[in-house]
């Protein structure tokens, strides 16, 4: 089938949608599809347009093999909600073009957030007679009413009512997690429309390795330290503050040191919070493309997944949990709910009370004394090795689609 991809994110950005959208197209394609993505100009999270890319409306774009459309959009990192209703929109209108070029198509997949995109979906759909698969990684308005950073009446009215008209038009609705399917189903929308198209992890990519020595000299790691990773967004729903403040609670303990690698709309106020402090047990590191990132996976004794103590994340699975289990990296999980019981399940982590300094210092020193923490490792990477392969994922997802 010909396979069109709406999505306002995608690589080279950084970012675990444009990473998980890039395996489901990559899937797709291994399984006899076609697809043609249909996208902004890279942008996220630094509000910058790449120079390769500026100067232009619109251009024709490929992604390991993966053609594309880029369209334009309005570059925001942070701001007013107006700033982030014009990123939005401008995409929404602008990539009416990229659809053009796209030529006929069978099925339309579009990725809410945002949801505003659906706009440009419906009307392309109406229009072409093109089935509509709407692919729902985080429920709108519905979390950014919980996070604060929607509290227009009206526009969360108007989000709840174009949020409502897209269950009954789509075709297909696809989620990421159970918490989100068990919402739909809730709601109302008919069983058979909904399908299961969960996080995943490129096995081929993470998998355990041989420590990167040459990294570990340029980072100022020693052999025997034990490494903390935190990889991926540095946002609000992370909470990384909480982590920060763990590491001013160990930070004589001998030995224990964080590396932060990404980037995100809170890095700079951690990276003052850990100068006013005067850490010395903590990193940074840039956004790394993700193909880099098993040389970091490499250095890690375990990987921190947090999340804000907020019952809307009860229903999350942070994709940045599978890269680590991949690698054979226990998971510290501080968090509650679906994602919990996902690590605890694999075997190859353990889980910590959300938002707990205290909680979480205590599992890292029992961790670094535990003799079967490299067995955990390996438990992790057999668990999705089992049930979090892509290859595995696309393919039971297909069947769900009837295709």
């Amino acid at each position: 089938m010909r396979i069109l991809m709406l999505t306002q994110y995608f690589p080279p950005e950084s970012g675990a949608a444009q990473v998980r959208l890039k395996e489901v197209a990559k899937g797709l394609q291994a399984n006899g599809h076609q697809v043609t993505v249909v996208t902004a100009f890279p942008n996220h999270p630094s509000g910058i347009i790449p120079p390769e890319y500026q100067g232009h409306w619109r251009m024709k774009d490929e992604v390991d093999g993966i053609p594309l459309w880029r369209t334009w959009i309005y570059p925001v990192q942070r701001g007013r909600f107006w700033k982030r209703l014009l990123n939005y929109f401008s995409f929404v209108f602008s990539s009416f073009w990229g659809l053009s070029k796209a030529g006929k198509q069978d099925i339309l997949f579009f990725e809410s957030p945002p949801l505003f995109l659906g706009i440009t979906a419906l009307i392309y759909g109406r229009f072409t007679r093109t089935k509509i698969i709407m692919n729902i990684s985080d429920l709108w308005p519905e979390s950014a009413v919980a996070l604060g950073l929607v509290n227009s009446r009206w526009m969360i009215g108007a989000a709840e009512w174009l949020e409502k008209l897209l269950y009954r038009r789509s075709w297909k609705i696809s989620c990421q997690t159970e918490g989100i399917r068990s919402s739909l189903l809730e709601r109302g929308v008919p069983s058979h429309k909904v399908t299961f198209l969960p996080n995943g992890v490129n096995l081929d990519l993470f998998a355990p390795r041989e420590r990167d020595e040459a990294l570990a000299q340029k980072l100022g790691i020693k052999k025997d330290d034990f490494v903390l990773i935190y990889a991926g967004t540095m946002g609000y729903a992370q909470g990384l503050e909480t982590v920060i403040k763990t590491a001013e609670l160990l930070q004589e303990e001998p030995g224990i040191c964080f590396l932060f690698v990404g980037d995100g709309t809170e890095k700079p106020m951690l990276e003052d919070l850990v100068k006013e402090k005067g850490l010395q047990n903590v990193s940074f590191v840039d956004f790394q493309p993700v193909q880099e990132m098993p040389r970091y996976f490499s250095l890690a004794s375990a990987s921190i997944v947090p999340l804000k103590k907020n019952k809307l994340f009860a229903g999350a699975r942070p994709s940045k949990m599978f890269p680590a289990l991949g690698s054979e990296v226990p998971v510290i999980y501080s968090g509650e709910g679906e994602a919990a019981e996902l690590v605890l399940s694999s075997g190859g982590g353990v889980v910590v009370e959300p938002e707990n300094s205290a909680e979480l210092a205590r599992a890292i020193v029992e961790l670094k004394q535990n003799p079967q923490r490299l067995e955990m490792g390996k438990l992790g990477r057999k668990f999705v090795q089992e049930h979090y392969a892509w290859r595995q994922i696309i393919v039971h997802w297909l069947k769900e689609l009837g295709m």
